[in-house]
């Protein structure tokens, strides 16, 4: 099964300093493999227009659910979520992390789910900066992200 997650409004490369947030440069995006916080797929420049990620999950019946698994789904069961790792790049092309978004699944509708599993896919659609212009980070679920599932095809 496919998840692709579909990410607009990026908040911009750079970022000022605001109360409890000390501003960075050079700020990217990317997905983080579960047990290799250093391992990202697919950096997207702050300021890119939109950023999409195509992760291979498996779904298995986890009784009247499914449970998702996959290299970059973290959590344990009825805990899984994706990492949206938000850092900064230096000259040498060095990543380091400042704050991370947990994508959660428990905000999927069961239909929602069931139908993705049917089809092979499911897609979350979401802005990454949140109400004070900076990266979007901490728990995001529903209304923050729309989940649906890939069309029949």
């Amino acid at each position: 099964m496919l998840i692709r997650i579909e990410a607009s409004d990026l908040p911009g490369r750079q970022c000022g300093q605001a109360p409890g947030f000390p501003g960075y440069s050079n700020i990217h995006v990317g997905v983080q493999r579960r047990g290799r916080p250093d391992e990202l797929l697919q950096l997207y420049p702050g300021d890119a227009p939109s950023a999409v990620w195509e992760l291979a999950a498996k779904a298995t019946r986890n009784g009247a659910g499914w449970d998702l698994l996959g290299p970059y789904v973290q959590g344990g069961p009825g805990g899984r979520f994706v990492y949206l790792s938000w850092g900064t790049v230096d000259e040498a092309g060095a990543f380091t992390m400042f704050r991370r978004a947990k994508l959660w699944f428990d905000g999927i509708p069961a239909s929602v789910l069931e139908a993705a599993v049917e089809h092979g896919g499911l897609v979350a659609r979401l802005s990454l900066t949140d109400s004070r212009g900076q990266p979007l980070c901490a728990a995001v679920r529903p209304p923050l992200v729309e989940w649906s599932a890939l069309p029949s095809s």
